[in-house]
């Protein structure tokens, strides 16, 4: 699969099927969405392509206005996005810089910049409620008129249905900001993850006791906070058991930078470089500022206890059926 930042140049492009969208944790209803971009791409004989934005056009709109509350959490960063589109058999995906001058394009200039001059699209799917352009102008039949002019087909996908209710980004949010990890599960179609390359913190966990396995959280509003049961994908040929936390670390840093610490539970290896998946289980708490360092060790103990109780209750580790690193 190849990645554009920003549109192809000229030797890149080529006639492609096209779908549009933020893809945030590439959910259940995203899969049957690609499923038929990649159908039609095979059909044609073109490539199966995807455009997405970063960061999310409601994060920008949001700094613009001043108005933070309206920042949208994060499902998923950007290497575990590219990863599950690649799965679904895409071929290239353009990540366009969402900024102001892309978000003044008129309806008319995106049909001619973007899709046609740009992407070259022949075959075009988004949902029913899709709009694009400045102020939101444009609209799928804005898009079948533009088709007609240009030569593309336009096609709609209706929702996609979970027990009735809506399959949709804003609900794998919901899920996971109530640790509702049996729901996430349910929406994406696989349990929810966390991917990345263990970096070198502070190392304060080792000195009490904890040594920590710390990824990057590219992003400040993550769809979810506190401490967990996890198992880790990557460092060994199984799942280990784990707890983790994924937050601001209140107590021992005002930064306010976002990270994703994992404590391996029995393990000594060296990880640092490695690439691993965090599969997230089951939330303990939410995360706190304690008075000291004693009071958080003493906290870290209980959740580490907590974790092996809750392992030995589950019998063994089951290995997830979508290991994706």
């Amino acid at each position: 699969m190849k990645v554009f930042r920003g549109l192809p140049n000229a030797v890149s492009r080529a006639p492609c099927a096209l779908t549009i969208g933020n893809f945030d944790g590439v959910h259940r209803g995203h899969q049957v969405l690609l499923s038929h971009v990649r159908k039609a791409a095979t059909e044609l004989g073109i490539d199966a392509a995807v455009m997405t934005f970063e960061p999310h056009p409601r994060e920008f709109f949001a700094q613009q206005s001043k108005h933070p509350v309206n920042l949208p959490t994060r499902v998923a960063n950007l290497r575990d996005k590219l990863n599950a589109l690649a799965q679904a058999g895409i071929d290239r995906v353009i990540v366009e810089h969402f900024n102001a001058h892309f978000s003044s394009l008129s309806p008319q200039e995106f049909i001619e910049k973007i899709l046609v001059q740009g992407l070259h699209v022949k075959w075009l799917m988004v949902g029913e409620d899709f709009c694009f352009g400045a102020r939101r102008a444009g609209n799928v039949a804005t898009l079948i008129e533009a088709g007609k002019k240009y030569g593309f087909q336009v096609h709609t996908l209706p929702n996609v249905l979970n027990d009735g209710e809506r399959v949709s980004s804003s609900a794998v949010r919901a899920a996971l900001a109530k640790g509702d990890f049996a729901q996430a599960h349910s929406l994406l179609g696989h349990a929810y993850s966390i991917s990345g390359h263990v970096v070198h913190g502070q190392k304060l966990g080792r000195t009490i006791g904890f040594p920590t396995l710390n990824l990057r959280v590219p992003h400040k509003h993550p769809a979810l906070s506190g401490i967990f049961v996890v198992q880790v994908h990557g460092l060994a040929d199984h799942p280990l058991p784990a707890v983790a936390s994924i937050g601001t670390r209140p107590t021992v840093d005002d930064s306010g930078r976002v990270l994703l610490e994992t404590f391996v539970l029995d393990y000594s290896g060296n990880s640092y470089g490695k690439l691993v998946q965090i599969e997230f289980l089951h939330k303990l708490r939410d995360e706190e500022k304690f008075v000291d360092l004693p009071t958080l060790t003493a906290a870290i103990n209980r959740d580490v206890d907590q974790a092996r109780a809750y392992f030995r209750q589950q019998g063994s580790i089951a290995i997830s059926a979508t290991d994706r690193i």
